[in-house]
């Protein structure tokens, strides 16, 4: 089974009640919150006062991706907030591992994503101790973007090495994703699906939400 995790990051911020609600009410299972702190990435979004006042009202799981530099510097901060999941780029860690024990201290699941151009293989060291690994498949910073192909085999890759080292995470995609590419993400090895403007901006988003849940696929480890 796979999960749905719409990216707050597409809702109309001055909305972010309705929004709430909407992810509570819906089929979806996480609540995916981007951190961007303009340095790591162009962009600025939110943080930890934003992440209490949603987590306060959300019943799904929080889910906070911190697209932010030295992000070790904030994990017991974003977990007081309400994150149960905190996911760090590998490329913004000169300590990953400290990083990731640090978020396991604070009570989180531990999660390292990868940029597009950063191969699976930076996680050799680290996998047995991850709960989650994010394949970005746009460039981090800004929602809307499409979907770069190319991602598909890095997913593939995830999925065997978390197969082969008998690692408990899971493999999550975020970036261009929607009903068209789903079934594809998924048949690669994805288990945890972000999607931002396709939920949010569809004329009927929990219909979407809906249809990204029913779709099934099951990947066949190449061990």
């Amino acid at each position: 089974m796979h999960n749905v995790a719409p990216s707050l990051l597409a809702a109309d911020f001055l909305r972010l009640d309705q929004a709430v609600a909407f992810i509570n009410e819906s089929e979806a299972d996480w609540l995916h919150l981007d951190v961007m702190d303009g340095n790591f990435v162009p962009n600025i979004s939110f943080g930890q006062s934003v992440i209490s006042q949603v987590a306060k009202d959300c019943t799904k799981y929080t889910d906070v991706h911190l697209m932010i530099e030295d992000p070790g510097r904030y994990i017991e901060s974003f977990a007081a907030a309400g994150a149960q999941g905190i996911t760090v780029h590998a490329e913004a860690c000169t300590h990953l591992h400290r990083v990731v024990q640090q978020i396991r201290a604070a009570g989180c699941k531990a999660g390292v994503a990868l940029n597009p151009h950063t191969p699976v293989s930076v996680l050799e060291d680290i996998i047995e101790d991850l709960d989650l690994v994010l394949i970005m498949s746009v460039n981090p910073g800004f929602g809307g973007q499409k979907f770069l192909y190319r991602s598909l085999a890095k997913i593939r890759q995830a999925y065997d090495m978390i197969i082969v080292r008998n690692s408990p995470a899971i493999v999550q995609v975020d970036g261009g994703v929607g009903l068209q590419n789903a079934q594809k993400i998924l048949e690669a090895g994805a288990r945890s699906l972000v999607a931002g403007s396709a939920i949010f901006k569809a004329d009927d988003p929990a219909g979407v939400v809906r249809q990204l849940k029913a779709i099934s696929a099951n990947p066949t480890a190449l061990v």
